[in-house]
């Protein structure tokens, strides 16, 4: 299948302003560009490119003063296939884990598993370990989180989450993520396109979406704890510890949103 994919972001700035932006499809995506996801300003600026620790593809800009806005619309192929499901993938004892994903069972800024540890252990220790542990969270997150936009803000932990029992898709991703770290299980964060109206109970939201990858039998497999069924045409953009790896724009200085919209259609 093919999918269009794009985005029209529009920002307000009291002053030139250098960014940091996230917005282009990960290196394990790019082959599969059937047009470039080109990053258009306007007014136009000259544009960097590196890419980061985590394999994620990274653009420095300085946006000038006033309105200035980022585009693209691009299209890539996808297998259509969904999430895949192993109920057998097993489950690594930490002494078997590649070095590379250690930092993957480690506290981070909006994983503060030091604080639902205990919940984590009271509620888990009994489930299989592997697979069905990981799914276990999973309802356990999405049946516990109601989803809702006006309990999001920038400073939101897992265990704020936990505790409110509300949150966005950011916020069901890291309490999931939190919850298999404190059960030794590798956890990652996603960010990226998710296909639109994929299931009729599936309104469009003009926003990049995120879930989370678990490392299970030498392999990262996808979770996603809002819906918690399997989708298909994801795309990715980002990986890393949590959400503050993974910002579509990090400004150097103050800014307004005066626009902001994201799309991914079947073609």
């Amino acid at each position: 299948m093919e999918i269009k994919i794009g985005y029209e972001l529009i920002f307000n700035f009291p002053q030139s302003t250098p960014l940091i932006l996230m917005l282009n499809v990960h290196s394990t995506r790019v082959a599969d560009l059937r047009s470039a996801d080109t990053i258009t300003t306007d007014p136009k600026v000259c544009i960097t490119t590196y890419e980061d620790s985590f394999g994620n593809l990274c653009s420095r800009v300085v946006a000038p003063y006033g309105e200035f806005c980022l585009s693209t619309d691009a299209l890539i192929t996808d297998s259509g296939e969904l999430d895949l499901i192993v109920p057998s993938a097993r489950q690594h004892l930490v002494e078997e884990l590649p070095s590379n994903t250690l930092l993957y069972v480690l506290p981070s800024r909006y994983c503060d598993t030091e604080l639902v540890s205990d919940f984590a252990w009271n509620t888990f220790q009994n489930t299989a370990p592997g697979w069905a542990r990981v799914q276990a969270i999973c309802d356990f997150v999405h049946g516990h989180l109601a989803y809702d936009f006006e309990t999001a803000r920038p400073t939101k932990t897992a265990s704020n989450a936990l505790a409110e029992s509300a949150g966005v898709c950011r916020d069901f991703a890291h309490l999931a993520i939190s919850l298999c770290r404190c059960m030794n299980i590798p956890a990652r964060y996603c960010t990226g396109y998710m296909l639109e109206q994929d299931g009729p109970d599936v309104a469009r939201e003009p926003d990049f979406a995120a879930w989370f990858e678990v490392y299970l039998n030498d392999i990262w497999y996808t979770f996603d704890a809002r819906f918690n069924v399997p989708r298909k045409g994801r795309v990715l953009v980002a990986t890393g510890r949590d959400a503050a790896d993974v910002p579509i724009m990090h400004a150097f200085g103050f800014s307004t949103i005066t626009s902001f919209d994201v799309w991914a259609q079947n073609v």
